[in-house]
């Protein structure tokens, strides 16, 4: 339930005109009454001998209680209350005990027997408007300081006690949602989304991995936005607006909507923070010969991804606030270019998580930026390399890359956590959720050419890499023997020691540099920790099968010193990573 109070207006009557009437778009349903400060004021909604003007005469009589000249110029107060799109249909009973909660909590009604005057208008199923005059019936002004936090405060006690949705409180931080205007005209043009929800996605999408001013608004155009910019009479740019050439107002002009009016992070300056840390770069000049270029294939951008979400995850952990948040900001772009750049097969997935991101990413801890180019530059790598194919070497990488920004954003759901931020930590978990069935997508193809190699290495190499894991790793090793995916990590091994290198060192690495506790199979996270650190082809199709055979001389000694070890049997699948 979200109780949102606007802002103070000076006409009663023109108030009541737009509740009791049919809406901007006639979404206006049965307008009337469900509650008042007296219980007995006229509705003109049901009563065809009441008419608006009475109920506003009737709202503003306390106003003559005080001088003319100190009556106040802003006193209509405004308050809507809107249930979850989940919740139950609530009566008109339900509505008005609720509405007078409200007035009560806010200060506007405290029960003391000359509270202000209010009425209660519903005209959709879903939500009341509430009027009050802001002059209490003893002629002072009513105490109504922090209106809104405190019909937040109330709400968040009407939903537990009527089994609501529970609404994560906020922190003034998110984006403005849309009015109620803007989502009827969406519904009439045929929009799943309303204009300022297309344009904010758009917007963020432009932004993602950009190193200037003249770079970004080259996105915008290239994405079909129409943009105009503002400029100081010094030619200085300063701010931005933007719209969709088909979205119109009633002169057919374009509805234009500023930076900020998207999200708070998008304006112009916010927006230049991003690239302002990067060294040799100039956001207003559009000059990018000192940003360095990265991999320019998809599969080599995922890796990179990878690499920087792996190294992302400390930072996040343990480093300091404004570093940690800049970091979780470019996560974001992070995932934009991701959703922007991978298959269709996975692509809605990974959009949805990017999208409940986007609130993750602010927090009223201020971004420091500059530390976070490794993960802003790989957000650029993934832009640049384009569109990945779904199978080989791109569509393993995919897998791989989803693999670690999962941990990141776990990492970010928790940091937020500790620090109260429950909209944040909520939006994380959502976005890790799409996460892991975008890795599902990804991971089954290249985990069962792995496993197939696995179930086909000889009996004694498969020994010997399970005392191993015993001897590694003894508290997760019962657990990874007992999941489908050992076959893969098997094989994993078995490769990585053909290539030379230590894989009692490369699982230690893996196990103790990041958590696994939110990992459904423990051995495919470190499958994809494996391949990553010892630089193995992520896919392993086209390896010839016998590099994934162990020689028994180059085995690494931990392994060989014990010549009995468990084997496992049966025929399993590979399991999933989250």
């Amino acid at each position: 339930m979200i109780p949102q109070v606007h802002k103070q207006g000076s006409r009663t009557l023109g108030l009541l005109h737009y509740l009791y009437g049919k809406g901007t778009h006639e979404e206006h349903v049965d307008p009337h009454l469900v509650a008042s400060f007296d219980g007995m004021s006229p509705d003109p909604g049901r009563d065809a001998t009441a008419t608006k003007k009475d109920l506003a005469q009737l709202l503003d009589q306390p106003l003559y209680l005080v001088a003319a000249d100190q009556r106040p110029d802003k006193h209509v107060w405004h308050c809507s209350v809107r249930a979850a799109p989940d919740d139950p249909i609530l009566s008109d009973e339900q509505w008005a005990d609720i509405a007078r909660r409200i007035v009560a909590a806010t200060g506007i009604d405290p029960n003391d027997g000359a509270g202000c005057r209010w009425a209660a208008v519903r005209h959709a199923d879903d939500h009341i408007h509430i009027v009050a005059t802001l002059v209490r019936e003893d002629g002072r002004r009513p105490d109504h300081h922090r209106s809104g936090k405190r019909a937040q405060a109330e709400a968040r006690l009407i939903e537990n006690e009527l089994d609501l949705h529970q609404v994560a409180p906020g922190d003034g931080t998110a984006a403005q949602r849309p009015t109620s205007a803007e989502r009827h005209k969406a519904k009439r043009q045929g929009r799943e989304r309303t204009a300022r929800e297309e344009l904010r996605e758009t917007v963020r999408r432009a932004v993602t991995g950009a190193a200037s001013d003249e770079e970004f608004f080259d996105r915008l155009a290239a994405a079909g936005l129409l943009v105009r910019k503002r400029a100081a009479p010094s030619g200085d740019l300063l701010g931005y607006k933007v719209a969709l050439p088909d979205d119109v107002n009633k002169d057919g002009e374009p509805v234009f909507y500023p930076g900020a009016r998207l999200a708070p992070d998008l304006s112009l300056p916010r927006i230049r923070e991003r690239w302002s840390g990067e060294t040799g770069t100039d956001p207003t000049s559009g000059q990018e010969d000192a940003v360095p270029t990265g991999p320019t294939s998809p599969a080599a951008a995922r890796r990179a991804t990878a690499s920087a979400s792996w190294q992302a995850v400390l930072v996040v952990e343990h480093g300091d606030d404004g570093v940690a948040a800049a970091h979780i900001a470019a996560a974001g772009e992070v995932l934009d270019a991701l959703a922007k750049t991978s298959a269709a097969h996975t692509r809605r997935e990974l959009r949805d998580a990017a999208t409940a991101f986007e609130r993750v990413s602010r927090s009223h801890v201020r971004a420091v930026r500059g530390h976070d180019r490794a993960l802003r530059q790989t957000a650029r790598d993934l832009v640049r390399g384009g569109p990945a194919l779904g199978r080989g070497e791109d569509g393993a990488t995919t897998a791989m890359a989803i693999d670690m920004l999962f941990f990141l954003v776990t990492a970010a759901a928790h940091w937020h956590a500790r620090k109260g931020h429950a909209q944040q930590a909520e939006a994380a978990a959502r976005a890790a959720e799409h996460l892991r069935a975008a890795y599902q997508e990804s991971a089954a193809q290249p985990l069962g050419v792995l496993y197939q190699r696995g179930r086909r290495l000889s009996r004694p190499v498969l020994q010997r890499q399970a005392v191993l894991l015993r001897e590694t790793l003894p508290d997760l090793a019962e657990q990874i023997l007992a999941e489908p995916g050992w076959y893969a990590l098997a094989a994993t091994i078995a490769e990585a020691d053909a290539a030379g290198h230590d894989p009692a060192a490369l699982l230690s690495d893996a196990v103790e540099s990041r958590e696994l506790d939110t990992a459904d199979s423990v051995s495919d996270v470190l499958v994809w920790r494996l391949r990553l650190r010892a630089d193995l082809p992520a896919d392993a199709t086209g390896i010839p099968r016998s590099r994934t055979v162990s020689n028994p001389a180059t085995v690494h000694p931990a392994a060989s010193r014990t010549t009995t070890a468990g084997s496992r049997s049966g025929e399993e699948t590979p399991g999933n990573t989250r």
